[in-house]
């Protein structure tokens, strides 16, 4: 099987282009990333042990397991995956990220394959993954559907994969647009546009067309007063992540 058409929108990579230099300022144009952060980590380790059959509570947990970070940006995700034992690939399409997150990377004293390429490109190259960490990305992209396709083609039969995004509806406009970038301008006016968000439906149906078996699904909350995001069984209405694997 041949990758799709290339996915990448060259206006929403230069977008994040732009912020590249801010990536691990916890205060800068990434601060709802830093602050989300400990809820996408609590919900992708949980998962990835849970299907993998890994104990958190043992040094390296990860071991053997080979990740892709596709849109991996800074780096936010691909180091403490890497702490935690995996082989990662941290992939980006905006090539300043790229240098920023190599250095970063470096500092820290861990090994990470960062790399400035596409999920296309990955998968023409025969590259092969346990587990796609598919985090905020599909709602900047060209093609959702081909997008998918193209994580697929990159798992390996057993193979999990982890997305999140945003919902579309009243709700997540207030939130994450008038909210988000007018009101407390955690980002630039523009970084998101609502009518690429995606609902839950809508993504599994996505996923299940792109030949993966969603098996779970939880919403991703911020309260406002204890300035904390936590993971929610029901409230799927602005942020929300999924799982998925590849029988």
């Amino acid at each position: 099987m041949q990758a799709a058409t290339n996915t990448v929108d060259p206006a929403e990579v230069a977008k994040f282009e732009a912020m590249a230099a801010e990536w691990w300022d916890p205060n800068g144009k990434f601060k709802p990333l830093h602050m989300l952060n400990p809820c996408r980590l609590d919900y992708i380790s949980t998962q990835i042990a849970c299907e993998f059959d890994r104990n958190l509570k043992t040094p390296k947990p990860f071991a053997g397991l080979r990740l892709l970070d596709i849109g991996c940006g800074g780096g936010l995700l691909s180091e403490p995956m890497a702490r935690l034992g995996a082989t990662v690939v941290g992939a980006d399409a905006a090539a300043r990220n790229i240098p920023v997150a190599q250095l970063h990377a470096q500092q820290m004293g861990l090994d990470i394959d960062y790399r400035h390429t596409s999920a296309e490109a990955l998968a023409e190259a025969g590259e092969q993954f346990d587990v796609i960490l598919n985090m905020e990305v599909i709602e900047h992209v060209a093609d959702p559907q081909g997008f998918l396709t193209t994580c697929q083609m990159l798992m390996k039969p057993g193979g999990m994969m982890i997305c999140s995004t945003l919902n579309r509806n009243p709700k997540s406009f207030m939130m994450a647009i008038v909210g988000a970038e007018w009101v407390m301008r955690w980002l630039p006016k523009g970084t998101h546009e609502w009518q690429k968000f995606i609902t839950p439906d809508e993504l599994f149906a996505l996923i299940r067309k792109a030949g993966l078996d969603p098996v779970d699904r939880k919403g991703m909350v911020f309260n406002p007063v204890a300035w904390r995001w936590s993971l929610s069984d029901s409230d799927l209405s602005v942020n929300y992540v999924t799982t998925s694997v590849k029988r």
